[in-house]
């Protein structure tokens, strides 16, 4: 008679999911703050609201990585993506005007690899403090008939909380608002497909390449950046904010538009980056402009008597204006 299956036996090891959740225990309260109630382990996390709001609601984001965390797995180094998770999540949230509040993860792998998955975390908890937000929950499961050898992959869910009258940038924006950029930290999370495809098949590189003094895989693992701390020192002077993802610029920044007006973006302003120098002569320019985020991470909306105190208190600059009678965004030479 055969030996009585067990669950790891069908590959799925509980032992293992206990030690995990152990071993980030330190990493996921470091970012608790006293709106947490309760710890980690119960069925669901708990959150307080905070207080001093008139007419408060609460916004949801979620994300993930996308094929970004392909080269993560294959360059073996798992403690950026986490602080990408967290970057596409809140970036998103600030842009209607909220401010995060907590965050859950969900990591599903073929098999629970502790050491790789607490690195994981750890970026997520990393990302957490940056964005000023609580960890308070997450899921990890373990699917080997799902994944196969070391894939694995992440999905983010954020919170946050903003008055009713400021969560619709497009009854602010107005004509003669100026566009400011705040760069991007490099590619981010957008576009990897096209991005492993170019320099791993076209080009022929490895990881070990090096660009102006780097390894072409940390310039491609480097983190996405998260813009929570602008948001909340620049939010009393800016109208709107666009975070920069896939569809880039011309498709991003429309979506604070009201009807009726459009932006020209001087192209001469623009601060592109080495990564994207270096596509430029392989991918059609437009299509550059339209998968990534081309050296910007988020732009600001900003009334014109506010840019001066915008540019002091940010890393930020001028790229364009909002004008009336243009449809969405138009990229002058």
């Amino acid at each position: 008679m055969p030996s009585p299956l067990s669950y790891k036996s069908a590959g799925v090891d509980i032992d293992a999911g206990n030690a995990f959740v152990e071993a980030i225990k330190p990493f996921v309260k470091s970012t608790f703050n006293s709106n947490v109630i309760g710890g980690i382990g119960s069925f669901a996390g708990a959150f307080a609201l905070p207080t001093g709001y008139k007419e408060p609601v609460l916004l949801g984001a979620t994300d993930g990585v996308g094929t970004k965390l392909k080269l993560a797995i294959d360059g073996k180094r798992f403690d950026t993506v986490g602080i990408d998770l967290v970057a596409m999540c809140v970036n998103d949230l600030i842009c209607n005007f909220a401010t995060p509040l907590f965050f859950l993860d969900y990591y599903a792998t073929g098999k629970l690899r502790l050491e790789d998955a607490t690195d994981v975390v750890k970026g997520i908890a990393q990302g957490c403090l940056e964005a000023k937000a609580s960890l308070i929950g997450g899921e990890t499961a373990e699917m080997p008939g799902m994944y196969q050898g070391e894939d694995f992959d992440l999905a983010g869910f954020a919170v946050g909380i903003a008055e009713r009258n400021e969560i619709d940038p497009t009854q602010r924006v107005k004509e003669g608002d100026i566009l400011i950029a705040l760069p991007s930290s490099g590619i981010h999370s957008n576009g990897y497909s096209l991005v492993r495809k170019l320099f791993f098949e076209t080009l022929k590189m490895d990881f070990d390449t090096m660009i102006e003094g780097q390894k072409l895989i940390d310039i491609l693992l480097t983190p996405t950046r998260i813009y929570v701390k602008e948001f909340l020192t620049l939010k009393p002077y800016i109208n709107a904010l666009a975070h920069i993802t896939g569809g880039g610029i011309t498709e991003n920044i429309p979506r604070v538009f009201p009807e009726g007006l459009g932006a020209v973006v001087d192209k001469s302003n623009l601060r592109s980056l080495p990564i994207f120098d270096l596509m430029r002569p392989h991918v059609e320019e437009m299509e550059l402009y339209r998968t990534f985020n081309m050296g910007i991470g988020m732009v600001l909306v900003v009334p014109a008597q506010n840019v001066d105190t915008v540019l002091a208190q940010s890393d930020g600059y001028v790229i364009g204006q909002m004008k009336a009678g243009i449809k969405g965004v138009q990229i002058v030479e």
